[in-house]
C-alpha cells in the first residue's frame, strides 16, 4: 500500500484516519465526475460501522419546494414523546455538489441527542444538475417551511436555529442574511462549522492546506466551485460567498467551529472576524490539528467529539434561554 500524503501539524487521531482512508482506495474527489464522487461519499461513510447515536424518533418526510418536493429527515431526542421542541435546521456538506441526508446522518442524530432539540435535515438541490441558487432557494424555502409549518413535526416556530457543515455551512449563513432582510423568520442562533464562504478560492489557506490535509484539497474545491456556480461571476455574489455580503450586522449569535488545517480555514476566520467587527456575539473554537470534514468523525477522532458537545452546548444554550 502506497502511504498517503498528509501534511505537518495533522492530530495523531486524524493520521490514522487519513491512513484508512487511503487503504480503502478512496480517490481524490476532483478526479471523479459527480456521480462516482457522491457514490464514494456514501460508500466511505459506511465504512465507519460505527453505532448509530440513539434518537427518540427519526421521521423522514418532503417538504414542498421551488424545484418540486424535498426530501428532508426529522430527529427527535430520546423521551421527548409529543412535546414541541425547539429546533435546527440543518444542512450537510458537500461543496454543493455531494453528500446527502444519509452521509450527514450521524450529525443529525449527535446534535439532536447532545442539545435535547428537533433537528430537520434537508436533501437541497445540487450542482451540476442544479446549479446555484437551486440549493440557496431549496434552503429558503425549507425555512419558510419551518417556520409556518413547523407545528406538523413538533417545533416550536419561536425557538429556530439555522446550521450546517462546509457547504451547508454556506447556506446557514445565506440563511441567516435573508431572513434579517426579509424581516423574518426570526433566528436565535447560527451553527456554522468550517462555513464555506468565499466561492473565489483564494485566501492564504488555499497554499498552506492546497494537498496532504485530508479529501477536501484547493483542486477539490475548484471542482466544487465549476459544478456548482453557473460561471466564475457568480462568487461574487453574496449568496454564494456571504463574506462579500455589504452589511453583516443584526444577525442571530454565531457558534463557528474552525478546523486548524483547512483550505477553508482563513475565510472562516475571516468570517467571524466580519460578524464581530458587525457586533453580532460569535463564540469561535479553533481545533488544532483537524483538517475538513473532521466534525462527523466521532469516536475515532476525540477533537470531533469535543467540537459536537461544544456545538450542542452554545445551541442548547441558544434555543433554551
Amino acid at each position: 500500500m502506497t502511504e498517503p500524503n498528509i501534511g505537518p501539524g495533522v492530530h495523531p487521531d486524524l493520521v490514522k484516519v487519513l491512513t484508512a482512508v487511503a487503504a480503502l482506495g478512496v480517490k481524490p474527489i476532483q478526479v471523479l465526475d459527480p456521480v462516482a464522487a457522491r457514490q464514494q461519499m456514501e460508500w466511505t461513510v459506511a465504512q465507519r460501522r460505527v453505532p448509530p447515536v440513539e434518537v427518540g424518533a427519526v421521521l423522514d418526510r418532503t417538504i414542498p419546494g421551488p424545484g418540486g418536493d424535498i426530501a428532508v429527515r426529522v430527529y427527535r431526542p430520546v423521551g421527548s414523546g409529543d412535546a414541541v421542541l425547539p429546533a435546527l435546521l440543518y444542512f450537510h456538506g458537500g461543496g454543493h455538489v455531494i453528500g446527502s441526508l444519509t452521509t450527514h446522518d450521524g450529525v443529525g442524530r449527535s446534535l439532536c441527542a447532545l442539545a435535547g432539540c428537533l433537528v430537520l435535515s434537508v436533501d437541497y438541490r445540487m450542482g451540476p444538475e442544479h446549479r446555484f441558487p437551486a440549493a440557496v432557494e431549496d434552503a429558503w424555502a425549507a425555512l419558510a417551511w419551518l417556520a409556518q409549518h413547523g407545528a406538523e413535526i413538533g417545533a416550536d416556530t419561536t425557538r429556530l436555529a439555522v446550521g450546517g457543515d462546509s457547504a451547508g455551512g454556506n447556506l446557514a449563513t445565506v440563511l441567516a442574511l435573508m431572513a434579517r432582510d426579509a424581516g423574518g423568520p426570526a433566528l436565535r442562533h447560527q451553527l456554522l462549522i468550517y462555513p464555506l464562504v468565499d466561492y473565489r478560492c483564494a485566501s492564504p489557506s488555499y497554499e498552506r492546506y492546497a494537498t496532504g490535509y485530508g479529501l477536501l484539497e484547493a483542486d477539490t474545491m475548484v471542482w466544487f466551485r465549476d459544478h456548482y456556480l453557473r460561471d466564475i461571476a457568480d462568487a461574487d455574489d453574496w449568496r454564494a460567498s456571504p463574506l462579500l455580503a455589504s452589511d453583516h450586522t443584526n444577525l442571530p449569535p454565531a457558534h463557528v467551529v474552525v478546523a486548524e488545517c483547512d483550505v477553508l480555514h482563513d475565510e472562516v476566520v475571516a468570517y467571524a472576524e466580519r460578524l464581530t467587527s458587525a457586533g453580532v456575539a460569535v463564540d469561535v473554537v479553533t481545533y488544532p490539528g483537524m483538517v475538513h470534514a473532521f466534525f462527523p468523525m466521532t469516536v475515532a477522532v476525540a477533537g470531533a467529539d469535543e467540537a459536537n458537545a461544544r456545538a450542542a452546548v452554545a445551541l442548547r444554550q441558544a434555543l433554551m434561554a
